[in-house]
Parts: C-alpha cells; structure tokens; sequence
C-alpha cells in the first residue's frame, strides 16, 4: 500500500513529504527549545528548513534528471526517513549547508556523463566542494570524486586536471579578502578545522548507539544490493551508479576521520543511499518485499528519531 502512494511523482506526494518533514522539524524544535527565542535565532531555524528541503528536491531532480530512478516519489520519502535517524543535525546550520553544497556539485558531476560543458561543470563542482569544506573541512575529500569523474569521461584532455586546482585558488582568494574584511585569522580557522580523530566514543546515550547500528545495517543493505545488481542496470547508468556509491564511500570516511564525531557527519550519506535504496525498491520484485522494505525502514526511522528527543 504505501509503496502504491510514491510510485508516482505527484504533488500530493511531494506536498505530504512537505508536511512530514514540516511536522518533524516542529517537533525537535519545540522539544530542544530552551530560553528566550531571538529574531536571529529564529531565521537561522527557517534557514535550516529552507535548506533542507532545497537537499531533498535537489536529491530528486538529480536522481530523476539522469534515469537513476523512475517517475517516482520514492527518493524524497526516503531522504526524510534517512535523514530522521538524525534528529540533531536538524539544529546543524554548517553541516546542513555544507551538505547543501556537495549536492550542488554532484548535481554536476553526474550530469558530466553528457559530455556537454564538461570543464564548466568540473570547474563548478570543485568550487562548490571547497566553498563546503570552510562549513566542514573533511567534505573537501570529495574532490577525489571530482577526479574519478574526470577518469570515467574526459581524462584525455589534460585541462580538465587543472580545474580542481584553479577552483581552489578562485575559493581561496575569496576566503582571504572575506577574512581581511571582517577580520579574522585563516590561521586559526584551520588550526581548529584540519583535525582528525578516529575514536567513536561520542555517544551520549545508547539510543545514538542505536541509531547510528540501524542506520549502518539499512546502508550495507542498500549498497550491497546496488553492487549485486549492477551488472543488470543499463550500460549507460553503470558510472553514474558507481559515482553514486562512490559518493557515499567518501560520506563515511568523513564521519571516520573528522574530529568531534556526531551522527550528524552522516549527513552527507544521505542523499546517495536515498538514490541507492530508490533503485532497490524500483526493482522488478514481489510487492510484498518491496512494502516489508519500506516498512522496516519507516518503523526503525520513528524509532530512532522519538527515541533521540
């Protein structure tokens, strides 16, 4: 039955995602309040909706722009339940806008696969990858798929090389005039952001345990049966599926090596495991374990968020 719902890209489907997500943030927010609400304070929590929602469409038009899924609702409903094991990050303005930013590029870098603009598209997906790294240093390790992308399609040209590190520059020079104007020391922003710490001893409480063992076990399953199934995708989507993958590899090593771990970190796993578990769920396969599927995910999502409040 609530597979029925989102098979098909309706507004009604993307107005209920609308709402559920309107609903959820209200919860957190009414229940981590405390003290007096200011202006500032206030705008910074529609800032965080405004950008969240912007992730979660942003996802869809990238998986439906490029035949990474069907004509379905499916990747909205799952980038919310994802993103609900992680309550925490909904109060996260630098992760959420750094996440923001990685969408950009990949938007970018997937559609690479046209080979139309292919140095616009490199130059601009580095820019946004370095323009998040000054919210979250680590997510500049995306750069490493900026050059697989250059290897799957436009390797031949030694240019296209190049761009990653004139976007860098372009971003550094910003960065510089932007610290000269409001005075303040790039030397001490990267002796505090360039840290790494690989202990996962960060847990509040077991719940977080919980959360972070759930959302680990859906991942591998999703993942694993994208890299069974590959192989019977259509040829021209296999480096996009890879990139895809690839993208949620490099999610993970930056929750591994970043300094003050939280579940948040796993934000940038979001967005290509909801891609990765759209894929499964659109796979010709008895409706009875496409709903089990869904349901299990909905269940431990409900569960991992009210438990976390």
């Amino acid at each position: 039955m609530i597979t029925s719902v989102f098979r098909k890209s309706t507004p009604l489907n993307f107005s209920l995602v609308v709402f559920l997500i309107l609903v959820f943030f209200f919860v957190y927010q009414f229940h981590d309040s405390s003290g007096a609400t200011t202006l500032l304070l206030l705008a910074e929590k529609f800032g965080i909706l405004a950008v969240l929602l912007g992730s979660i469409f942003m996802t869809n038009f990238i998986s439906r722009k490029n035949g990474l899924s069907k004509d379905s609702a499916y990747t909205v409903l799952f980038y919310f339940l994802l993103l609900l094991f992680f309550p925490s990050v909904l109060d996260n303005v630098k992760l959420v806008l750094a996440n923001f930013f990685i969408l950009l590029a990949f938007r970018r870098l997937i559609s690479l696969q046209s080979l139309k603009a292919s140095k616009e598209k490199i130059f601009d997906a580095s820019f946004w990858i370095i323009v998040a790294s000054l919210f979250q240093f680590w997510s500049i390790l995306y750069l490493v798929l900026v050059f697989i992308s250059i290897i799957f399609h436009v390797s031949r040209d030694y240019r296209n090389w190049f761009l990653p590190f004139i976007a860098f520059f372009a971003v550094a020079t910003l960065f510089l005039l932007t610290s000269l104007l409001f005075q303040f020391s790039i030397l001490d922003y990267l002796v505090r952001a360039v840290r790494v710490s690989f202990e996962i001893n960060y847990f509040k409480n077991n719940y977080e345990n919980g959360a972070l063992s759930i959302y680990a076990t859906a991942a591998l399953f999703f993942v694993t049966s994208m890299l069974i199934s590959l192989s019977n995708r259509p040829q021209v989507l296999h480096t996009s599926f890879k990139k895809v993958v690839a993208s949620f590899f490099i999610g993970v090593l930056i929750f591994i090596v970043s300094d003050n771990k939280s579940n948040d970190l796993l934000i940038f796993t979001v967005a290509p495991l909801a891609i990765l578990a759209t894929s499964h769920i659109e796979i010709p396969q008895l409706k009875l374990k496409q709903e089990m599927v869904l349901f299990v995910l909905i269940a431990c999502s409900l569960f991992a968020f009210f438990s976390q409040l």
